[in-house]
């Protein structure tokens, strides 16, 4: 049987995966030389503060404090795609290891939260693990395209172009 979370166990655990994911995308941001992936990292950074709040206008604990100093405050160093990607920022391919290591937590991210949801009986809960689960998604699948522009891969977009019969 899962656990059953309390929507707002449920809204916690989204508040501090969503500020994870903005303090990596903003500092994987902060050392990208590639424009295009520079734009893709501020604009994904963008939507996790967009989806933290969210999540924070229906979070009723303190222990974040507002909105505005939790979104300000220090990233979480011991976060594992935090402290990979702090590894990998001398490298020469930042990006792509930037990239590969976003892939692998959002996809992490769509697992856990779809298990997650699969537990909850308490509709409303199973709600916010499922917008979760779309929207991190979302991301993977910006991630993946822009990962493939980066890797010199035929992007989507050129398939008709490369595909022939």
């Amino acid at each position: 049987m899962g656990k059953e979370y309390s929507v707002q166990e449920a809204l916690k655990l989204a508040i501090k995966a969503e500020k994870d994911s903005m303090d990596f995308y903003r500092r994987a941001h902060s050392v990208a030389k590639n424009e295009r992936a520079k734009k893709v990292l501020d604009l994904l950074a963008n939507e996790e503060v967009a989806h933290l709040k969210a999540f924070f206008d229906h979070y009723k604990g303190t222990e974040f404090g507002d909105v505005v100093s939790y979104i300000d405050s220090p990233a979480d160093e011991k976060n594992p795609a935090y402290s990979k990607l702090t590894k990998v920022i001398n490298d020469d391919f930042v990006e792509q290891k930037a990239l590969e290591l976003a892939l692998a937590e959002e996809k992490n991210c769509v697992g856990q939260y779809t298990q997650l949801a699969k537990g909850v009986v308490d509709p409303a809960v199973r709600a916010i693990f499922e917008r979760v689960v779309k929207e991190t998604q979302g991301h993977y699948d910006l991630i993946e395209s822009e990962y493939a522009h980066i890797m010199g891969m035929v992007h989507e977009t050129d398939q008709d172009t490369f595909v022939r019969e």
